[in-house]
C-alpha cells in the first residue's frame, strides 16, 4: 500500500502527504526489520541448543545467542507498546518549578539536566525553545522540543509532579526540604492537524532574550510571547535569533498545547496526550527522588523504585520508563499518587 503510494505520479508534488506516507513507511519497515531479527535469533538459539546436545563446547556461543534474542524480544514488547497516533511524533517537553522558591527552582534546573542526559543518551536532538532563570539559582521554568524516534512515545510517561526530599545546599542550618517541580509533554504536531487559531484571540509581546543561549542571545528583541487569550494558555520562545523564527516556534508550541486542550474537551480516547496537570504540591507527585535520610527514587504509579540515585539524575530513565509503558499497555498507569502511599 505504501509502495504503491509512493509510486503515484505527482506523489512528491504534495510534500506534506509525501513526508507523511515516508514516515509511515519508515515504521513499517522498522517492525519487519525486526521480526526477521527476532526469528532469524530465535533459529540461532535453536541450532545452537541442538549442538550443545549433541556434545558441541557451545555454552558461552548460547548464552551469547540468547542474549540476544531477549533483548530483541524485549525491544519488540517495547514497540508493540508504541503503537499510539502520536507515539512516533517529537516531543514538546516543559518543566516548571513548583512552590518554594530558589530550593524548587534548583530541583527544576537538576530535572533539565537530568532529561538532557536521557535525550543524549538516547540519540535524541534538544533544542531549548524557552529558558527562565530563577532569581537566586536554578530556572522558573524551560520548554524544549525533542526531535528522534519516538521521542513522544517514549517520554510522554514523564508528564507529572516529580518531588525531591534532600539536606538542602541553600539552608546554612542543614535542614531537610522537600521540593516539587512539574513536567508536561506533548507531541509536537504535523500540519495536516488543523487548530484554527484567530489573530484577534492573540496578544504577541516582544522582549530581549535573558536565559541561557551564549552566542544565540542577542540584544534586540527577538524573544516573542504569545497569549491564547481565550484560554489565557501562554507561551514563549526566544532561541532563535530572529522575531519571526521566534513566533514560528512560539505557535508551534501553541498548536500542540491546543490540540492538547481540544482532545480534553472532546473526551476522545487518547490517554497518552493528556499531561498530568496536577497541583505542584505534596500529595500529587508520581516520582520521589529522595537524597536523605536515605537514597531512593521510587515511581508511586509503577512501584518501580532503584538506589542508584546518581544513575537516575545523569539522565538513565530506562527501568521507571518501560515499567511506565508496559504499565499503559496493562491499562494500569494511574497519574498521581496520594501522600499515603508513599
Amino acid at each position: 500500500m505504501v509502495d504503491r503510494e509512493v509510486t503515484e505520479p505527482g506523489f512528491w508534488n504534495d510534500q506534506r502527504k509525501a513526508q507523511k506516507v515516508q514516515r509511515r513507511r519508515k515504521k513499517i519497515e522498522g517492525s519487519l526489520e525486526l521480526v526477521r531479527r527476532v526469528n532469524s535469533q530465535e533459529g540461532d538459539v535453536s541450532v545452537l541448543q541442538e549442538w550443545l546436545l549433541g556434545g558441541e563446547p557451545v555454552d558461552a556461543d548460547l548464552k551469547t545467542a540468547a542474549q540476544a534474542w531477549q533483548k530483541s524480544i524485549e525491544e519488540a514488547d517495547l514497540a508493540h507498546t508504541l503503537g499510539g497516533e502520536h507515539d512516533a511524533a517529537n516531543l514538546i517537553l516543559s518543566i516548571n518549578a513548583g512552590a518554594g522558591g530558589t530550593e524548587s527552582q534548583d530541583w527544576a534546573e537538576m530535572l533539565f539536566r537530568m532529561y538532557m542526559r536521557c535525550c543524549e543518551r538516547r540519540g535524541y536532538k534538544v533544542d531549548v525553545t524557552d529558558f527562565q532563570k530563577g532569581e537566586e539559582a536554578g530556572i522558573k521554568s524551560v520548554t524544549m522540543f525533542v526531535s528522534g524516534e519516538y521521542a513522544f512515545g517514549t517520554l510522554w510517561v514523564e508528564s507529572g509532579v516529580h518531588r525531591l526530599v534532600r539536606i538542602s545546599p541553600f539552608d546554612s542550618a542543614a535542614r531537610r526540604h522537600t521540593s516539587f517541580a512539574a513536567v508536561f509533554a506533548w507531541p509536537e504536531l504535523d500540519d495536516s492537524i488543523e487548530i484554527e487559531i484567530l489573530d484577534k484571540d492573540l496578544r504577541i509581546d516582544t522582549y530581549r532574550s535573558s536565559g541561557a543561549g551564549g552566542q544565540h542571545i542577542n540584544v534586540t528583541d527577538s524573544a516573542v510571547r504569545i497569549t491564547h487569550l481565550p484560554t489565557n494558555i501562554v507561551v514563549a520562545c526566544q532561541n532563535e535569533r530572529s522575531q519571526i523564527r521566534n513566533r514560528e516556534v512560539a505557535m508551534k508550541v501553541l498548536k500542540s498545547r491546543l490540540f492538547d486542550l481540544e482532545m480534553k474537551k472532546q473526551r476522545e480516547k487518547l490517554d497518552i496526550v493528556e499531561a498530568a496537570k496536577m497541583q505542584i504540591a505534596f500529595g500529587s507527585q508520581i516520582r520521589s527522588y529522595v537524597l536523605h535520610p536515605y537514597r531512593m527514587v521510587k515511581d508511586h504509579r509503577t512501584k518501580c523504585e532503584t538506589g542508584d540515585v546518581d544513575r537516575v539524575l545523569d539522565g538513565d530513565l530506562d527501568i521507571f520508563i518501560k515499567a511506565a509503558l508496559v504499565a499503559k499497555a496493562r491499562g494500569e498507569l494511574s497519574k498521581g499518587v496520594s501522600a499515603s502511599e508513599e
